[in-house]
């Protein structure tokens, strides 16, 4: 789909960009090829939130409607195409330990991802740190039982 983007530039500014149909959604650049560039990931965002929040995604406005809108006053209209995510994302509830938690935090930290993306992206197999390939080794090696313990006996997890 494609939305109508609007351009705001004020002197000693950066570049501002703004949608219509999306109200709040908003971001800049230094340059104008840099806020081209943030405006598509900024309206894909905000539709990914709309999606997840089960809202409904508006239909495109026609530049002949925005433009008589006061806040497109000195602004530039540029079109913003995007595709909305045809899979709805569930969510899901799962049990683990605090440490864990903290753990799985910190390497998600390390990616630059959300502990959900994180989370997803390393049970596909897709977070291909030397770190992670290396724990899946140890992983497959059997370990010997805890001291104090006797072979055949199972612990609990």
């Amino acid at each position: 789909m494609d939305y109508i983007a609007l351009l705001h530039k004020d002197p000693h500014s950066d570049f501002g960009v703004s949608f219509p149909d999306f109200p709040g959604c908003v971001t800049a650049g230094r340059t104008l090829e840099e806020a081209r560039q943030m405006a598509g990931e900024a309206l894909e965002l905000h539709i990914e939130g709309l999606v997840e929040d089960g809202q409904e995604i508006p239909r495109p406005s026609r530049l002949v409607d925005v433009r008589h809108r006061p806040s497109a006053a000195g602004a530039e209209p540029f079109m913003v195409s995007v595709e909305p995510s045809a899979e709805k994302t569930v969510r899901i509830n799962i049990t683990a330990r605090k440490r864990q938690l903290v753990a799985i935090d910190r390497l998600a930290r390390k990616t630059g991802l959300t502990r959900s993306a994180y989370m997803v992206q390393s049970s596909l197999g897709l977070v291909g740190s030397h770190r992670a390939k290396k724990g899946r080794r140890a992983a497959a090696r059997p370990h010997p039982p805890p001291k104090g313990r006797k072979a055949g006996r199972k612990a609990r997890v």
